[in-house]
């Protein structure tokens, strides 16, 4: 299959290129530099310049391609109205790739983010959120499900809190890079809400099963560990750089202070048994045992 994949040189993206390369599918990706244009070639895909703001170049990308993975989203969190234009830019982009696949039977696999459910672990059959600091990405991951009844093999794979690799990646990481700022390894309320974790490679083959086997308008959770308490990641993050671990206001992170603080596991029972998924690489704690002084 070949395939055409938003977001290729992210901490997620470029081991979901691996994967689809090393499973047989070829792979055109879209890159906005010379730099990400270089490394989709080094890693075995064609790039294709341009940003994710650029509509045209998107419906070009779609239309060459037998199959979509969409996992671009802009990085900046720093307020409220960079988040919003965020997701504004990937709402836009969602519906350009969906409008160009209507009619085709063609698999598009998008990205979303495990819903919080009080008292419990979510699990694939729960809505996706339409509220909240992100509830435009839930409600753009819905349209694109919607596009399951207009010939669209729309899929959505949800990520947990944090896709890590070597220590680094998602909200723990976010924990880290603060640590390393402010001079102190801290965490929001009193840390023992949890949050679901996966290796990046691990991801990755979900992402590669859901554009293979999945079938239209299904949702699936990429989640290995259902919920490592933040206060023992903070512990590790600590450790690991020298730092006092401490609570810390949840006005610290941002836009991202009410989901930092909410508990939120999630389960992936259901992925496991439908897709024969399983996650082998190290969990979350263990994988941040590799963050460097």
């Amino acid at each position: 299959m070949r395939v055409f994949v938003t977001g290729a040189t992210g901490l997620i993206g470029s081991t979901v290129v691996t994967e689809l390369v090393g499973n047989g599918h070829t792979v055109l990706t879209l890159a906005r530099s010379d730099a990400s244009a270089r490394a989709a070639e080094a890693a075995g895909a064609e790039p294709l310049r341009g940003a994710l703001a650029e509509l045209d170049v998107l419906r070009t990308g779609a239309s060459r391609a037998d199959g979509v993975v969409h996992l671009a989203f802009g990085n900046d969190f720093s307020s409220p109205e960079a988040l919003a234009k965020n997701v504004a830019e990937e709402s836009a982009a969602l519906a350009a790739l969906g409008e160009e696949l209507v009619g085709s039977d063609r698999p598009f696999v998008t990205v979303s983010g495990t819903p919080q459910t009080p008292g419990r672990a979510s699990t694939e059959a729960d809505p996706t959120l339409t509220d909240g600091p992100v509830g435009g990405r839930g409600r753009a991951v819905t349209a694109v499900l919607g596009l399951a009844s207009r010939g669209v093999r729309s899929t959505a794979v949800r990520l947990p809190r944090t896709v890590h690799n070597q220590g680094t990646g998602g909200f723990a990481g976010l924990l880290t890079d603060i640590a390393r700022r402010s001079g102190v390894s801290g965490y929001p309320g009193d840390g023992t809400q949890r949050w679901p974790a996966v290796h990046a490679l691990d991801a990755a083959v979900l992402f590669r099963l859901a554009l293979e086997r999945a079938e239209a308008g299904s949702v699936w959770h990429a989640v290995a560990d259902e919920g490592d308490r933040v206060r023992d990641i903070a512990a590790v993050i600590g450790r690991r750089l020298g730092l006092p671990v401490e609570a810390v206001p949840s006005q610290t992170y941002g836009p991202l202070g009410t989901i930092f603080e909410a508990d939120q596991p999630s389960s992936s029972s259901h992925t496991r048994r439908a897709l024969g998924w399983e996650p082998k690489h190290p969990g979350l704690l263990e994988d941040l045992e590799n963050i460097q002084p």
